[in-house]
């Protein structure tokens, strides 16, 4: 199912795009789920990372597109971004916010089918495993690939990703076994690493290829290299 956000402080046009891409929906056979947002603060707080593409316009009254793409980049690096404007001169200043597109109002059927075509082609062709997480600050899209390992950190969890670390409430063998068959070991009772970063290990030791150093618990370690062995085996 594709997620689509439509950010948008006039409530006409939210309307009339709603029905553009029900018309899509009808005519592709895509199941299409839209959810509406009338200003980027609104985004912003109720922010679903399950969101594949939003359309946002770019001059709103409380927190203007610009801002609001800002903001959501940092919790989601990967969610497509469509800018909406009455102005030309804003194109350009959207793409350092990794836009997708941007589209000059008013938006017209042909056009909407031509982006959601190429969007949806692009999406699948770079199909990205990813796990969801919240914690009090909002709710996180994490790609597994730049996530380099989980530690326990009071009582809770803390995501190193290559971009920031982030704090999760699960608990470690909750998000284990999500991560069941995704390339990640358990090396001790605090450490699940993503096998993909490791450099070497020496003794109770992981070398990351980034210089960091965590450590292998002696009851883990013999399950933790053969799994090791054997993913590095699939990777030759």
């Amino acid at each position: 199912m594709l997620h689509i956000a439509i950010c948008d402080d006039e409530q006409s046009f939210v309307d009339h795009l709603k029905s553009l891409i029900r018309q899509y929906a009808a005519e592709t056979g895509e199941e299409i789920k839209v959810s509406p947002y009338y200003d980027g603060l609104d985004l912003i707080e109720k922010y679903d990372p399950t969101v594949d593409l939003i359309f946002l316009d770019i001059q709103m009254k409380l927190v203007d597109g610009l801002r609001t793409a800002e903001k959501i980049r940092q919790m989601d690096e990967k969610v497509g971004i469509i800018f909406l404007t009455t102005l030309t001169q804003y194109g350009l200043e959207g793409y350092k916010y990794r836009a997708a597109d941007y589209i000059i109002k008013p938006i017209r059927y042909v056009r909407l089918r031509d982006e959601l075509n190429r969007f949806l082609s692009m999406s699948r062709q770079d199909a990205s495993p990813s796990l969801i997480i919240k914690n009090d600050s909002g709710k996180y899209k994490i790609f597994l690939k730049s996530l380099r390992y989980i530690e326990t950190f009071n009582r809770n969890l803390l995501f190193h990703t290559e971009q920031e670390k982030i704090i999760c409430y699960k608990s470690m063998k909750e998000v284990e076994q999500e991560l069941k068959g995704q390339g990640f070991a358990r090396s001790h009772s605090s450490y699940l690493v993503n096998l993909f970063y490791i450099k070497g290990v020496q003794k109770l030791e992981i070398t990351l290829v980034t210089g960091e150093i965590l450590p292998i618990s002696q009851p883990k370690r013999k399950q933790f290299m053969e799994e090791l062995t054997e993913y590095w085996g699939d990777m030759i």
